[in-house]
């Protein structure tokens, strides 16, 4: 059975609630699609409202980050309890933002990877190198440490739900794209991995997106390609492009 594209945008930190909202109203006919999964994945203080507004379509909601703890005094930090009570399905984890601005390790991002299934949300778990590291040709080695490191604990079930998003971090918000061989490369190198790590059932049933700098003209070529399965669109997704790219085809 052919792999469901899940296209999901990644707002970072912008639109104030109120500018949410509106985004979403715009986007709504845009994004229209069925035969792809749309995740709109907002700033935490937008949830609430975003959640509200999606109601009666086919957008979901994710969160950009969340803590591996259910409770307790940790300030600033969201639990998981916390998102489903809002109407949260996914949740962006180990985004190279969070791993390099605020220092979150391979092993930080697993034990956020292992609560979120614990609570039924679905984790999109990133995974990408450096310029430096794809220079000196150790891209593969380095995404398959996040990997196996990001998955280590869960299941082969659980896996099969899983979304992994391989973003370059030399491609993000820099708009410069991996070439399409490129991509398509190391999402067939991570699906390997997880088929050495469990089995070839779990490496062909789990989704891996591509994300970096993708936008309406680059998407129909991306995501024909055999081992990806849509997108985490960062600066696309929050204008009426983001449209054009969940109807690629």
């Amino acid at each position: 059975m052919a792999r469901k594209k899940i296209i999901a945008g990644n707002w970072k930190m912008n639109k104030t609630p109120s500018e949410a909202v509106a985004l979403v109203e715009e986007l709504k006919p845009l994004v229209a699609n069925e035969e792809v999964d749309v995740v709109f994945c907002v700033p935490a203080i937008d949830i609430v409202p975003v959640v509200e507004a999606a109601k009666g379509t086919n957008i979901q909601v994710g969160a950009e980050n969340m803590y591996f703890e259910e409770s307790g005094a940790y300030t600033g930090e969201i639990s998981p309890n916390m998102l489903v009570d809002a109407g949260v399905k996914y949740v962006v984890l180990g985004h190279s933002e969070r791993r390099d601005y605020f220092g979150e390790t391979n092993e930080d991002v697993n034990k956020k990877v292992l609560k979120a299934f614990e609570h039924g949300i679905t984790p999109i778990m990133c995974c990408g190198e450096t310029l430096e590291q794809r220079e000196q040709g150790v891209t593969m080695d380095f995404i398959r440490q996040q990997v196996k490191v990001g998955f280590q604990g869960v299941t082969a079930d659980q896996a099969k739900t899983a979304v992994i998003a391989y973003e370059p971090i030399w491609a993000i918000g820099t708009g410069k794209t991996a070439t399409t061989e490129q991509a398509q490369e190391v999402c067939a190198g991570i699906r390997a991995c997880i088929a050495e790590v469990y089995d070839e059932a779990t490496a062909e049933a789990i989704r891996i997106q591509y994300g970096g700098s993708v936008n309406a003209a680059t998407a129909p070529e991306l995501f024909a390609q055999a081992d990806i399965d849509g997108g985490l669109v960062g600066g696309a997704s929050l204008k009426a492009d983001f449209g054009k790219i969940v109807n690629y085809k």
